[in-house]
Protein backbone atom coordinates (compact mmCIF):
# COMPACT_ATOMS: atom_id res chain seq x y z
CA UNK A 1 0.00 0.00 0.00
CA UNK A 2 1.20 3.40 -0.73
CA UNK A 3 2.26 5.85 1.57
CA UNK A 4 -1.01 8.30 0.84
CA UNK A 5 -3.07 5.19 0.95
CA UNK A 6 -1.74 4.14 4.28
CA UNK A 7 -2.38 7.74 5.61
CA UNK A 8 -5.88 7.50 4.40
CA UNK A 9 -6.31 3.96 6.02
CA UNK A 10 -5.26 5.24 8.91
CA UNK A 11 -7.25 8.05 9.48
CA UNK A 12 -10.51 6.57 8.19
CA UNK A 13 -9.95 3.89 10.99
CA UNK A 14 -9.15 6.47 13.89
CA UNK A 15 -12.82 8.53 13.09
CA UNK A 16 -14.77 5.24 12.98
CA UNK A 17 -12.95 4.34 16.57
CA UNK A 18 -13.13 7.63 17.70
CA UNK A 19 -15.01 9.87 15.49
CA UNK A 20 -14.05 13.51 13.99
CA UNK A 21 -12.20 15.79 15.58
CA UNK A 22 -8.29 14.02 15.66
CA UNK A 23 -4.75 15.04 15.77
CA UNK A 24 -2.44 12.72 14.65
CA UNK A 25 1.41 13.42 15.41
CA UNK A 26 4.09 10.97 14.07
CA UNK A 27 5.94 9.11 16.70
CA UNK A 28 9.87 7.61 16.31
CA UNK A 29 9.74 4.39 14.92
CA UNK A 30 11.63 1.41 16.08
CA UNK A 31 13.95 -1.04 14.13
CA UNK A 32 11.12 -2.75 12.03
CA UNK A 33 8.09 -1.56 9.53
CA UNK A 34 6.48 -0.05 12.31
CA UNK A 35 5.36 3.10 12.56
CA UNK A 36 3.50 5.04 15.68
CA UNK A 37 1.38 8.12 15.83
CA UNK A 38 0.09 10.02 19.03
CA UNK A 39 -3.43 10.31 18.58
CA UNK A 40 -5.16 13.41 20.23
CA UNK A 41 -9.26 13.17 20.68
CA UNK A 42 -10.14 15.43 23.37
CA UNK A 43 -8.40 15.47 25.82
CA UNK A 44 -7.83 11.88 25.88
CA UNK A 45 -4.24 10.50 24.07
CA UNK A 46 -3.52 7.30 22.51
CA UNK A 47 -0.20 5.59 20.66
CA UNK A 48 -1.58 4.02 17.53
CA UNK A 49 0.84 1.05 16.11
CA UNK A 50 0.96 1.16 12.28
CA UNK A 51 2.01 -2.09 11.20
CA UNK A 52 1.60 -2.53 7.55
CA UNK A 53 0.28 -6.29 7.26
CA UNK A 54 2.49 -7.18 4.06
CA UNK A 55 5.27 -6.41 6.14
CA UNK A 56 4.51 -7.01 10.41
CA UNK A 57 2.16 -9.56 12.01
CA UNK A 58 0.47 -7.42 15.17
CA UNK A 59 -1.10 -11.21 16.30
CA UNK A 60 2.18 -11.83 18.07
CA UNK A 61 2.07 -8.61 19.94
CA UNK A 62 -1.59 -9.13 20.95
CA UNK A 63 -0.76 -12.37 22.15
CA UNK A 64 2.37 -11.48 24.03
CA UNK A 65 0.56 -8.23 25.28
CA UNK A 66 -2.39 -10.13 26.97
CA UNK A 67 0.56 -13.30 28.52
CA UNK A 68 2.26 -10.27 29.71
CA UNK A 69 -1.48 -8.24 31.22
CA UNK A 70 -1.42 -11.82 33.04
CA UNK A 71 1.34 -12.16 34.09
CA UNK A 72 0.99 -8.82 36.44
CA UNK A 73 3.74 -6.77 33.68
CA UNK A 74 2.96 -3.15 32.97
CA UNK A 75 2.09 -3.17 29.56
CA UNK A 76 -0.31 -0.61 27.45
CA UNK A 77 -3.84 -1.12 27.52
CA UNK A 78 -5.60 -1.89 24.41
CA UNK A 79 -8.72 0.08 23.54
CA UNK A 80 -8.89 -1.13 19.61
CA UNK A 81 -7.68 -3.25 17.10
CA UNK A 82 -7.88 -3.81 13.25
CA UNK A 83 -5.49 -6.97 12.97
CA UNK A 84 -6.43 -7.25 9.34
CA UNK A 85 -5.23 -3.36 8.37
CA UNK A 86 -2.59 -3.48 11.29
CA UNK A 87 -3.58 -0.82 13.49
CA UNK A 88 -3.71 -0.92 17.30
CA UNK A 89 -5.08 1.96 19.34
CA UNK A 90 -2.75 1.47 22.63
CA UNK A 91 -2.50 3.22 26.40
CA UNK A 92 0.17 6.27 25.93
CA UNK A 93 3.24 6.03 27.95
CA UNK A 94 4.13 9.11 27.39
CA UNK A 95 7.48 10.47 25.75
CA UNK A 96 9.59 9.82 29.03
CA UNK A 97 11.97 6.20 28.42
CA UNK A 98 14.04 5.04 31.01
CA UNK A 99 16.91 6.05 28.28
CA UNK A 100 16.04 9.78 28.41
CA UNK A 101 15.42 9.84 32.09
CA UNK A 102 18.81 8.51 32.58
CA UNK A 103 19.98 11.10 30.17
CA UNK A 104 18.59 13.94 32.21
CA UNK A 105 20.51 12.29 35.10
CA UNK A 106 17.35 10.64 37.16
CA UNK A 107 17.89 8.33 40.11
CA UNK A 108 17.90 4.94 38.43
CA UNK A 109 17.70 2.98 41.51
CA UNK A 110 13.97 2.47 41.79
CA UNK A 111 13.82 2.01 37.90
CA UNK A 112 16.30 -0.89 38.23
CA UNK A 113 14.77 -2.50 41.10
CA UNK A 114 11.13 -2.61 39.62
CA UNK A 115 12.40 -3.71 36.19
CA UNK A 116 14.20 -6.88 37.88
CA UNK A 117 10.81 -7.38 40.04
CA UNK A 118 8.57 -7.05 36.18
CA UNK A 119 11.62 -9.64 35.45
CA UNK A 120 11.20 -11.82 37.88
CA UNK A 121 7.34 -12.05 37.29
CA UNK A 122 8.08 -12.54 33.75
CA UNK A 123 10.10 -15.31 34.17
CA UNK A 124 8.26 -17.37 36.82
CA UNK A 125 5.09 -17.10 33.93
CA UNK A 126 3.63 -19.04 31.93
CA UNK A 127 3.28 -18.35 28.27
CA UNK A 128 -0.23 -18.60 26.39
CA UNK A 129 1.21 -19.70 23.48
CA UNK A 130 4.35 -21.75 22.16
CA UNK A 131 7.14 -19.60 21.96
CA UNK A 132 10.16 -19.99 19.57
CA UNK A 133 12.94 -21.53 21.02
CA UNK A 134 16.14 -18.85 21.29
CA UNK A 135 18.67 -22.05 20.46
CA UNK A 136 22.00 -22.46 19.05
CA UNK A 137 20.89 -22.41 15.60
CA UNK A 138 19.08 -19.10 16.41
CA UNK A 139 21.94 -17.57 17.96
CA UNK A 140 24.47 -18.20 15.32
CA UNK A 141 22.59 -16.73 12.43
CA UNK A 142 22.58 -13.65 14.60
CA UNK A 143 26.02 -13.74 14.71
CA UNK A 144 26.29 -13.90 11.24
CA UNK A 145 24.76 -10.37 10.92
CA UNK A 146 28.25 -9.42 11.83
CA UNK A 147 29.98 -11.09 8.88
CA UNK A 148 27.25 -10.53 6.58
CA UNK A 149 26.65 -6.21 7.10
CA UNK A 150 29.04 -5.06 9.79
CA UNK A 151 32.53 -6.45 7.96
CA UNK A 152 32.08 -5.76 4.68
CA UNK A 153 29.74 -2.59 4.66
CA UNK A 154 31.38 -0.63 7.49
CA UNK A 155 34.87 -2.09 8.47
CA UNK A 156 35.13 -2.81 4.67
CA UNK A 157 36.41 -6.50 5.73
CA UNK A 158 35.77 -9.34 2.96
CA UNK A 159 36.02 -12.22 4.98
CA UNK A 160 36.91 -15.70 3.21
CA UNK A 161 35.30 -19.02 3.62
CA UNK A 162 38.12 -19.86 6.03
CA UNK A 163 37.39 -17.08 7.67
CA UNK A 164 33.63 -17.37 8.38
CA UNK A 165 34.64 -21.31 9.38
CA UNK A 166 37.40 -20.49 11.79
CA UNK A 167 35.01 -18.31 13.57
CA UNK A 168 32.30 -20.29 13.96
CA UNK A 169 34.59 -22.77 15.26
CA UNK A 170 35.31 -20.73 18.09
CA UNK A 171 32.47 -19.37 18.54
CA UNK A 172 30.78 -22.32 18.90
CA UNK A 173 31.58 -23.51 22.47
CA UNK A 174 30.51 -19.91 23.40
CA UNK A 175 27.02 -20.63 22.25
CA UNK A 176 26.76 -24.19 23.52
CA UNK A 177 27.27 -22.59 27.01
CA UNK A 178 24.62 -20.27 26.41
CA UNK A 179 22.20 -23.14 25.22
CA UNK A 180 22.63 -25.20 27.93
CA UNK A 181 21.58 -22.35 30.35
CA UNK A 182 18.15 -22.92 32.38
CA UNK A 183 15.58 -21.57 29.92
CA UNK A 184 12.83 -18.81 30.81
CA UNK A 185 10.22 -16.55 28.80
CA UNK A 186 12.64 -14.02 27.38
CA UNK A 187 11.19 -10.78 26.58
CA UNK A 188 14.35 -10.56 24.01
CA UNK A 189 14.77 -6.37 23.94
CA UNK A 190 14.48 -5.80 27.58
CA UNK A 191 16.53 -2.09 27.22
CA UNK A 192 15.98 1.16 28.21
CA UNK A 193 14.35 2.15 25.10
CA UNK A 194 11.75 -0.40 25.75
CA UNK A 195 11.03 0.47 29.26
CA UNK A 196 8.68 3.94 29.89
CA UNK A 197 8.21 5.87 32.58
CA UNK A 198 4.75 6.74 32.38
CA UNK A 199 3.39 10.13 33.87
CA UNK A 200 1.68 8.35 36.75
CA UNK A 201 5.30 6.86 37.82
CA UNK A 202 6.03 3.48 38.21
CA UNK A 203 5.63 0.33 37.43
CA UNK A 204 7.78 0.85 34.69
CA UNK A 205 5.97 0.58 30.52
CA UNK A 206 7.20 -2.11 28.51
CA UNK A 207 7.24 -1.99 25.10
CA UNK A 208 8.32 -4.16 21.82
CA UNK A 209 7.91 -7.32 23.33
CA UNK A 210 6.30 -9.07 20.48
CA UNK A 211 9.30 -11.21 19.63
CA UNK A 212 9.64 -13.02 23.08
CA UNK A 213 11.14 -16.64 23.10
CA UNK A 214 12.10 -18.94 25.71
CA UNK A 215 15.54 -18.83 26.45
CA UNK A 216 18.65 -18.49 28.41
CA UNK A 217 17.31 -17.53 32.32
CA UNK A 218 20.17 -14.50 31.82
CA UNK A 219 19.50 -13.11 28.69
CA UNK A 220 17.18 -10.26 29.55
CA UNK A 221 19.26 -9.38 32.63
CA UNK A 222 22.17 -8.85 29.96
CA UNK A 223 20.01 -7.20 27.84
CA UNK A 224 19.45 -4.48 30.26
CA UNK A 225 22.60 -4.07 32.65
CA UNK A 226 24.61 -4.41 29.36
CA UNK A 227 22.33 -2.51 27.22
CA UNK A 228 23.55 -1.38 23.76
CA UNK A 229 22.69 2.52 24.30
CA UNK A 230 24.10 2.96 27.93
CA UNK A 231 27.25 2.41 30.09
CA UNK A 232 26.63 1.73 33.42
CA UNK A 233 30.30 1.35 35.31
CA UNK A 234 30.52 -2.77 35.89
CA UNK A 235 30.57 -2.29 40.10
CA UNK A 236 26.85 -1.13 39.33
CA UNK A 237 26.31 -3.80 37.26
CA UNK A 238 27.32 -6.35 39.40
CA UNK A 239 25.25 -5.28 41.81
CA UNK A 240 22.13 -5.63 40.42
CA UNK A 241 23.24 -8.67 39.05
CA UNK A 242 24.11 -10.23 42.02
CA UNK A 243 20.98 -9.04 43.74
CA UNK A 244 18.70 -10.88 40.80
CA UNK A 245 20.90 -14.01 41.35
CA UNK A 246 19.60 -14.05 44.93
CA UNK A 247 16.27 -14.04 43.70
CA UNK A 248 16.76 -16.75 41.51
CA UNK A 249 14.43 -19.56 41.59
CA UNK A 250 16.09 -22.89 43.63
CA UNK A 251 15.85 -24.52 40.52
CA UNK A 252 17.53 -21.73 38.14
CA UNK A 253 19.82 -21.12 41.35
CA UNK A 254 21.18 -24.58 41.38
CA UNK A 255 22.62 -24.94 37.79
CA UNK A 256 25.42 -22.03 38.82
CA UNK A 257 27.97 -22.39 41.10
CA UNK A 258 27.88 -19.46 43.01
CA UNK A 259 27.04 -15.33 42.08
CA UNK A 260 30.46 -14.88 40.24
CA UNK A 261 29.63 -18.04 37.73
CA UNK A 262 26.13 -16.43 37.35
CA UNK A 263 27.69 -13.20 36.41
CA UNK A 264 30.09 -14.72 33.66
CA UNK A 265 27.16 -16.04 32.73
CA UNK A 266 25.84 -12.55 32.09
CA UNK A 267 28.56 -11.37 30.00
CA UNK A 268 28.85 -14.32 28.04
CA UNK A 269 24.71 -13.53 27.12
CA UNK A 270 26.04 -9.82 26.51
CA UNK A 271 29.20 -10.76 24.08
CA UNK A 272 26.71 -12.90 21.93
CA UNK A 273 24.37 -9.33 22.33
CA UNK A 274 26.27 -7.14 21.28
CA UNK A 275 27.97 -9.17 18.34
CA UNK A 276 24.33 -9.65 16.88
CA UNK A 277 23.43 -5.89 17.49
CA UNK A 278 26.62 -4.32 15.73
CA UNK A 279 25.23 -6.66 12.51
CA UNK A 280 22.12 -5.40 12.98
CA UNK A 281 22.57 -1.63 13.10
CA UNK A 282 24.68 -2.40 10.11
CA UNK A 283 21.95 -3.75 8.11
CA UNK A 284 19.56 -1.35 9.21
CA UNK A 285 21.78 1.12 7.85
CA UNK A 286 22.62 -0.50 4.60
CA UNK A 287 19.31 -2.41 3.90
CA UNK A 288 16.87 -0.39 5.64
CA UNK A 289 18.14 2.86 4.87
CA UNK A 290 18.20 4.02 8.56
CA UNK A 291 21.38 5.51 8.45
CA UNK A 292 20.82 7.03 11.97
CA UNK A 293 21.61 3.07 13.26
CA UNK A 294 25.72 4.03 12.66
CA UNK A 295 25.86 5.51 15.98
CA UNK A 296 24.87 3.28 17.81
CA UNK A 297 27.53 0.99 16.72
CA UNK A 298 30.98 2.34 18.37
CA UNK A 299 29.02 1.72 22.24
CA UNK A 300 28.52 -1.50 21.01
CA UNK A 301 31.97 -2.27 20.00
CA UNK A 302 33.24 -0.71 23.38
CA UNK A 303 31.14 -2.97 25.28
CA UNK A 304 31.91 -5.94 23.01
CA UNK A 305 35.40 -5.38 23.55
CA UNK A 306 34.98 -5.10 27.88
CA UNK A 307 33.04 -8.80 27.30
CA UNK A 308 36.12 -9.89 25.53
CA UNK A 309 39.21 -8.97 27.84
CA UNK A 310 36.49 -10.15 30.96
CA UNK A 311 35.93 -13.67 28.97
CA UNK A 312 39.68 -13.93 27.89
CA UNK A 313 39.10 -14.10 24.32
CA UNK A 314 41.89 -12.71 22.63
CA UNK A 315 43.06 -11.44 18.81
CA UNK A 316 44.34 -15.51 18.07
CA UNK A 317 41.16 -17.00 19.36
CA UNK A 318 38.54 -15.00 17.44
CA UNK A 319 40.67 -12.19 15.19
CA UNK A 320 37.32 -10.99 13.45
CA UNK A 321 35.91 -9.65 16.61
CA UNK A 322 38.57 -6.89 16.81
CA UNK A 323 38.29 -5.05 13.47
CA UNK A 324 37.82 -1.24 13.68
CA UNK A 325 35.93 1.16 11.42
Amino acid sequence: MAVEQRAVARQQWLQQVLGDEIEIRPLAGDASFRCYFRVQHGQLHYVLMDAPPEHEDVSPFLAVRSWFERAGLRVSHLSAENTKLGFLLLEDFGDQSWASYCAADGDLTPLFEDALRQLQLLQSSRPMMGLPLFDLTRMQSECDLYLDWYLPRVAGKACSTAERQAFHAALQPLLQQLEALPRVPVHLDYHSRNLMLPESGLPLGQIDYQDAVMGPVTYDLASLLYDCYQDYPEHQRQYWSHQFFNQLTAGHAAYFDNAQHWHRCLRLTALQRHIKAIGIFSRLAFRDGKAQFLAEIPLSRKHLQAEMIALNITADAMPLLFIEA
